[in-house]
């Protein structure tokens, strides 16, 4: 790891790796945000279907 920064020290490319890293932490911020919207979705799909499972039940009570 040293090796790599010393080499992008002594080429100038601090803006270089500052951007990379912000990228590489932008996107897995949106893969994780992505990953709790997906499981989201699903409980309340899961809400919804036993929410109707219920409904179903009660019209078929006399």
């Amino acid at each position: 790891m040293d090796a790599l920064i010393r080499a992008f020290v002594e080429r100038g490319d601090l803006a270089h790796l500052a951007l990379l890293l912000w990228a590489l932490a932008a996107s897995a911020g949106l893969w994780r945000a992505l990953g709790e919207l997906s499981r989201a979705t699903r409980r309340i799909d899961d809400f919804v279907r036993e929410l109707a499972r219920f409904n179903a039940r009660a019209d078929d009570l006399p």
